[in-house]
């Protein structure tokens, strides 16, 4: 085998420009792929990382048909202490979850006593909240970003409603809602901090302590529209999405059927579907990626055997078996998608690394994105070992041709 691919090495070098061209080609495949899938990567990670750290969670729990209504913040459909107490009970025994966060969610009027417009607010415990998603602190624009989220008697505010209208940090605020009986209170507050804005469900909410939520709905017990859930490593999603809806299945109404429904960050994101894009794109390229490689590879190994038809003559003449001449051409196809791979991977990686030194940045909506590429090791094998195994396949058919040469007929060629 290494005596075959000391040749087919050799037969390289003697057409060194073909190899360097065709090499090349297959660099630049190589380094397309892995340039783009570590950006798309990155992009993903990115976005996912905002939205499930400071606003969704990796999991949602809630009651049977409030995702159906989520716009009109139903709150028959809340939580009551027992079932929350009961929902916690399965979170805790369910490995995976690092923290879960109750949440008690309304609609409410937002007054700077001059001007009025509506708010969607989240009740929360703020010790609870931080666990759960780390990032919200990171959101405030304006404001301290140290101590508690938010204490009694205070508020979080999107960017949105600061700006348009005119509320600052420190400003004394009043909010009025409507509870489950229609019964309407309000309350004054003074608003702690301004939130930016993120993309989904969630990124124009304001946040206020739960005793304050309970109080302005007149509960006289704490309920919760939702419990969101972080999970020590999100890669481990769908098993504990598993696990912990066999647990909650157990739950049942008066009528036996389901209580509680468990959703994904997937299912409540817009941003799942531009995630798939982003996948089906990944998809798309590695298919050029694999047409680059053919392409390349078939032509110099069939310019090969047309050039060196004589060649392929004399050695079947002094009783070179088939099998050998065929593994020497699909040696010099492996040795080309081997070359390649290296050198594509090496400047790969030295291009990531400069990329992690000078990071890029783009505006996304209101957000800077910035980019920060990384290669896994996995990924890296893939492509590798896909771009090796398409150049020996591209090999085959011209390889097969040499091997069955006749003799004579090729002894003539000229």
């Amino acid at each position: 085998m290494m005596a075959v691919l000391k040749l087919s090495a050799r037969n390289l070098m003697r057409y060194h420009r073909r190899t360097l061209l065709t090499t090349g080609l297959i660099t630049i495949g190589v380094v397309a792929m892995l340039l783009f899938v570590s950006a798309a990567g990155s992009f993903k990670n990115v976005m996912v990382g905002q939205i499930t750290d400071s606003m969704l969670g990796h999991l949602q729990v809630h009651r049977k048909g409030y995702v159906a209504s989520v716009d009109n913040l139903p709150l028959n459909l809340n939580l009551p202490p027992k079932m929350i107490e009961r929902v916690k009970a399965a979170i805790a025994a369910t490995p995976g979850i690092a923290a879960s966060s109750v949440r008690l969610k309304l609609g409410a009027m937002f007054s700077n006593y001059n001007e009025t417009t509506s708010i969607r607010l989240n009740g929360i415990d703020p010790q609870a909240e931080d666990a759960t998603t780390p990032g919200l602190r990171t959101r405030i624009v304006d404001g301290a970003r140290d101590g508690p989220l938010v204490a009694p008697g205070q508020l979080l505010i999107p960017d949105l409603i600061a700006k348009g209208m005119k509320v600052k940090v420190g400003d004394t605020v009043v909010l009025v809602a409507t509870n489950r009986e229609g019964s309407v209170n309000g309350k004054n507050f003074v608003v702690r901090g301004v939130l930016e804005p993120v993309t989904g469900p969630g990124g124009r909410d304001g946040y206020l302590h739960t005793t304050d939520a309970m109080e302005l709905l007149r509960m006289e017990e704490p309920e919760a529209m939702e419990i969101a859930i972080r999970l020590h490593k999100l890669d481990q999603l769908e098993q504990v999405e598993a696990s912990l809806a066999a647990r909650l299945a157990q739950f049942t109404n008066k009528e036996g059927k389901p209580a509680l429904e468990l959703h994904s960050w997937k299912a409540l994101s817009p941003f799942a579907n531009i995630a798939g894009m982003i996948d089906l794109m990944t998809l798309f390229i590695r298919v050029m990626l694999v047409a680059i490689v053919l392409v390349s590879v078939m032509n110099v190994m069939l310019m090969a055997v047309y050039e060196r038809i004589r060649e392929i003559g004399t050695l079947a003449a002094i009783g070179t078996p088939p099998r050998r001449i065929l593994g020497l051409y699909v040696g010099e196809g492996l040795l080309l998608g081997l070359l390649g791979a290296i050198v594509g991977v090496l400047l790969s990686l030295a291009v990531v690394a400069l990329l992690n030194v000078y990071p890029l940045q783009f505006p996304f909506g209101r957000q800077v994105i910035t980019l920060q590429p990384t290669l896994s090791l996995a990924e890296i094998i893939t492509v590798s070992l896909l771009v090796i195994g398409m150049a020996v396949l591209a090999s085959l058919q011209p390889a097969w041709r040499a091997s069955r040469m006749d003799p004579i007929q090729a002894l003539r060629h000229v």
